[in-house]
Parts: structure tokens; C-alpha cells; sequence
């Protein structure tokens, strides 16, 4: 039975190992990943300074089923698109001065919040071990937390940034996360199947 549980776990990495799909399935898969991205950007709940967004729950999961090379450049993609003019960020927002405004640290920490759970989705904390999932990508929403409440310090002080930029999200990342972490395992179950 112990013998059993590793190759499953094996066999689920390996249905989403997009790092050794041929080159234009990668693009295609960025494609699709800034795609999602842009999407889960619209669904949102108006806050000041900061609004909460699906977008992490996006980030997180993009990190874990891309891996940390190609999520840390879908992600990248996606704000590129968003600086370069297109309405991909919060709201259908676009534009170089969200990198420079109270929502810039946020932003720039997504790419990193992305890496840090692709690289330990692909150390065992993926869908097979779901507690291993959820804690992965509070550690994803806690990175943007923080970069991004440091970020928006410097802009209003740090008092104010913690209690507008991190207090209101501290909820809505764990049930991100575990919506994530729940989200990893029946997509990972799925293809664990089909690889069978």
C-alpha cells in the first residue's frame, strides 16, 4: 500500500508537467493562463486602497499547475499585458501607473507568489496532499501580503498599509487557499485518472 501512494502522486505531477510540453503547447499555455488570469481580475469586491480579487486564487494556481518556471512567466505575461494598455487587471484596469500606485507591490509580488508554489507544488506540497496544497498557497498569499503592505507602506505609512492592505485580505486569503488547495486535488485526481 506505501508503495502505491508515491507512484500515484508521481503520475498526477507528471499529467501537469507542462515544463516538458513542446513549445508552442508552452505558449499556448500562457496563453491560456494569462487568459485565466485576466479573468478571475473581474471578479472582484471594490475596496480602497486595494480592491480583493480573485487574482491570487488565479496566481496560486497557475504556480502550482504550470511549475515555477512557466507560471513565473505566464504571470509575468499577464502584467505585461496589463502595463502595455490591455484590461486585464482588477476591474478590466490597465495601464504602467497601477505598477506605481498603492496596488504596485501587490502586483509585483504575484510573479513571486506564483514561483514560491509552483516550487514547492513540485516538491510534494501539491493536490495529493491537500493540507501540504493549502499551506503552499497561504505562503503564495502571504508573500503578496506582505510585498505588497511594504510597497504601499512607503506610500500612506505603515500603520495605515497594514490595517488597509493586509487586515481586510487575511480572511479572503485563507479561503483562497483552500479553495485553491481544493481546486489542485480534483484537477490532479482528474488527470492522476486519465494518466491511469
Amino acid at each position: 500500500m506505501t508503495s502505491s501512494t508515491p507512484a500515484a502522486a508521481y503520475t498526477t505531477h507528471k499529467a501537469f508537467d507542462v515544463q516538458n510540453f513542446t513549445l508552442p503547447w508552452k505558449i499556448a499555455a500562457v496563453f491560456f493562463g494569462t487568459l485565466f488570469l485576466a479573468v478571475s481580475s473581474y471578479i472582484e469586491v471594490p475596496m480602497v486602497p486595494v480592491p480583493i480579487t480573485m487574482q491570487t486564487y488565479a496566481v496560486m494556481l497557475v504556480g502550482a499547475l504550470y511549475g515555477w518556471r512557466l507560471g513565473g512567466v505566464t504571470i509575468v505575461a499577464w502584467l505585461m499585458e496589463g502595463a502595455l494598455g490591455l484590461p486585464v487587471l482588477a476591474g478590466g484596469a490597465s495601464g504602467p501607473q497601477h505598477f506605481m500606485g498603492a496596488t504596485g507591490g501587490y502586483l509585483f509580488a504575484f510573479p513571486v507568489a506564483g514561483m514560491a508554489v509552483g516550487w514547492l507544488t513540485a516538491r510534494g506540497w501539491n493536490g495529493q496532499r491537500v493540507w501540504f496544497s493549502f499551506l503552499a498557497m497561504l505562503i503564495g498569499n502571504a508573500i503578496c501580503l506582505t510585498l505588497g503592505a511594504t510597497w504601499l507602506a512607503m506610500l500612506i505609512g505603515a500603520e495605515r498599509a497594514i490595517m488597509a492592505g493586509v487586515v481586510p485580505f487575511i480572511i479572503g486569503a485563507v479561503l483562497k487557499s483552500g479553495l485553491g488547495a481544493m481546486t489542485l486535488k480534483l484537477l490532479t485526481r482528474d488527470a492522476r485518472h486519465t494518466a491511469e
